[in-house]
């Protein structure tokens, strides 16, 4: 079973969230739905980068390590495809 790093945007302010799934396209559904959090002040969500893993740990360890990087010059720079 394949599992996914996914970066979405926020339509609404131009924000990013990182995250991990099985299926990002379900996940940026419940994104989007009414619900609390971070991710409901800033819908709508739409998905503009997506990695590929085949273990869910190497998906969590790539997850971690672009939030670590606190930057929205790196996650651009990671769309963009000028970063690794």
């Amino acid at each position: 079973m394949d599992f996914y790093v996914y970066i979405l945007q926020s339509e609404s302010d131009g924000s990013f969230y990182v995250g991990s799934s099985q299926n990002p396209e379900d996940r940026l559904l419940k994104h989007n739905r009414t619900h609390k959090g971070y991710t409901a002040r800033k819908r709508p969500w739409k998905i503009v980068h997506v990695e590929k893993y085949e273990a869910k740990s190497e998906a969590l360890t790539r997850e971690r390590f672009i939030k670590r990087q606190k930057s929205a010059v790196f996650i651009k720079e990671l769309i963009s495809g000028s970063a690794g």
